[in-house]
């Protein structure tokens, strides 16, 4: 155990949630332009979008809700906030911009929302809570991009809503490795459980 942890566990973080109520996936921002290192993108995103492919099959198999997020601007930078004075490319993603397309590989399918959002939350001024609510959800297993940014957002609000998070450390990807590893060690101790999605297959078939 590193002295980080041992910090963590002396003061009572770092429990655990486990699955409760029915699951739903969530993925992230798994667009074209976060898989794309010359425009969002690079570390280990494409990774992460690899390692979720059998984990939306099984959410489908399973007749899970399944949610995919993308930020799309208004054609005449209406909508434009504070999270574009931050990341001003940002307003490139408009609705038929191909970067922000869900990649092929994710692609939804008739039955899964396409949440389509200006901030880093999938909560934040949308209907999600609502319609997990509505479908039974306790646990929501997360996947997506950024870990440090969008993902890390959406986790901390799931939570705030009263949804057990649960973060498929494989199944996130974030542009540098550092932020990545920093903030699932902090949403594990704060805010989600997080596991792989083998661990996690090895509980669903249990």
């Amino acid at each position: 155990m590193s002295q980080d942890q041992d910090v963590y566990q002396q003061q009572g973080f770092g429990g655990r949630l486990g699955l409760h109520g029915r699951p739903a996936l969530l993925l992230v921002d798994f667009v074209n332009g976060f898989a794309d290192p010359n425009r969002f993108g690079g570390g280990n995103i494409t990774d992460a979008i690899e390692a979720t492919v059998p984990v939306l099959a099984e959410a489908r198999r399973r007749r899970w809700p399944v949610v995919h997020t993308r930020i799309v601007f208004a054609d005449d930078d209406a909508d434009a906030n504070v999270f574009t004075l931050k990341v001003p490319g940002l307003l490139g993603l408009k609705e038929t911009d191909p970067a922000s397309a869900i990649v092929d590989r994710l692609a939804p399918v008739d039955g899964e929302w396409v949440l389509r959002k200006t901030v880093p939350s999938a909560f934040f001024g949308t209907g999600l809570a609502a319609w997990l609510t509505q479908r039974g959800v306790g646990t929501l297993v997360v996947t997506g991009c950024t870990t440090s940014g969008c993902v890390r957002a959406s986790v901390v609000d799931a939570m705030s809503h009263g949804f057990r998070p649960l973060v498929l450390e494989d199944c996130v990807g974030d542009r540098a490795l550092a932020p990545h590893r920093a903030n699932l060690f902090d949403m594990a101790q704060k805010n989600a459980d997080v596991l792989p999605w083998a661990a996690l297959a090895r509980q669903l078939e249990a």
